[in-house]
C-alpha cells in the first residue's frame, strides 16, 4: 500500500470518530472547569475568607474552598437556593443581621459584631466565609475589628477597609471600628490562645475559650 493510500484512510477515520468537546484545549484530558469566586472576595487569614453575596455561578468555587461555616451579616432570611447548597455540603450558617442603611445615624449593633468575632476566633468553624451583600461595609467592620485583635495598626486596618469597599468608604464604619474596644471583648473570653495547625508555625490560628460564669 502506498503512502497516498494509507494518509486518505488514516483521514477517514478520523472523519469517523465521535465529536469529544473535553478534547478542546486541554489535550485530550478532561473538560476545564472554571471557578468563579464571590465577588469582592478576598483571604482575611488562614481558613477565613470574606466576600460579597455569593449567587449559584459561585457555588463551585466556594465547594472547592471546603468550608465549615458561612458568617452572613445581613438580616434578611437567606435565599433557599445557597441555604440548600449549605445542606447538601454540611456547612453551618451563623447570621448576625445588620441593616446596611447609609445613613450616619444608623449604630452598629455592637452585640452583631461581638458574635461575629466568637464565631472567627473559634478554629472549629474554619474554613469560614464572611459575607453581606456587596462585602464592603458591614464585613469591613467584622474584618477591620478582628484586625484590632490581631493587633494591626489603625492605618492598615483603614487602608484595607477602604480598599474592599473600592471608593465608597464610610466615615461612620472607620470611626466605628477606631472606637471598638477590644478590652470590652475580652472580658467575655478568658484567653486568646494562638495554635498551629496543619503547616506548622505557618500557619498560626486563634482560639478562644468563653468565661464560665
Amino acid at each position: 500500500m502506498d503512502l497516498i493510500a494509507m494518509d486518505l484512510i488514516a483521514m477517514d477515520e478520523e472523519e469517523d470518530e465521535v465529536y469529544d468537546p473535553r478534547r478542546e484545549g486541554g489535550g485530550g484530558g478532561a473538560q476545564e472547569v472554571f471557578l468563579i469566586p464571590p465577588s469582592n472576595f478576598g483571604i482575611v487569614d488562614n481558613g477565613i475568607y470574606r466576600s460579597g453575596f455569593p449567587n449559584p455561578d459561585n457555588f463551585g468555587f466556594l465547594e472547592d474552598l471546603n468550608l465549615r461555616s458561612i458568617l452572613y451579616l445581613c438580616p434578611e432570611p437567606y435565599p433557599e437556593a445557597n441555604a440548600e447548597f449549605l445542606r447538601n455540603h454540611g456547612i453551618r450558617l451563623f447570621q448576625f443581621g445588620m441593616e446596611g442603611k447609609k445613613e450616619s445615624f444608623v449604630s452598629i449593633p455592637k452585640d452583631a459584631i461581638m458574635g461575629s468575632l466568637r464565631v472567627l476566633l473559634d478554629v472549629r468553624n474554619h474554613p469560614i466565609l464572611i459575607h453581606c451583600k456587596r462585602g464592603k461595609h458591614r464585613t469591613g467592620c467584622v474584618v477591620g475589628c478582628f484586625r484590632k485583635l490581631q493587633f494591626w495598626c489603625m492605618s492598615s486596618i483603614f487602608e484595607e477597609y477602604q480598599r474592599f469597599a473600592a471608593g465608597k468608604s464610610r466615615l461612620s464604619d472607620l470611626r466605628f471600628i477606631e472606637m471598638f474596644d477590644v478590652s470590652c471583648f475580652r472580658d467575655c473570653v478568658l484567653g486568646i490562645i494562638y495554635q498551629y495547625h496543619g503547616c506548622g508555625s505557618q500557619s498560626r490560628r486563634l482560639l478562644y475559650e468563653e468565661k464560665s460564669s
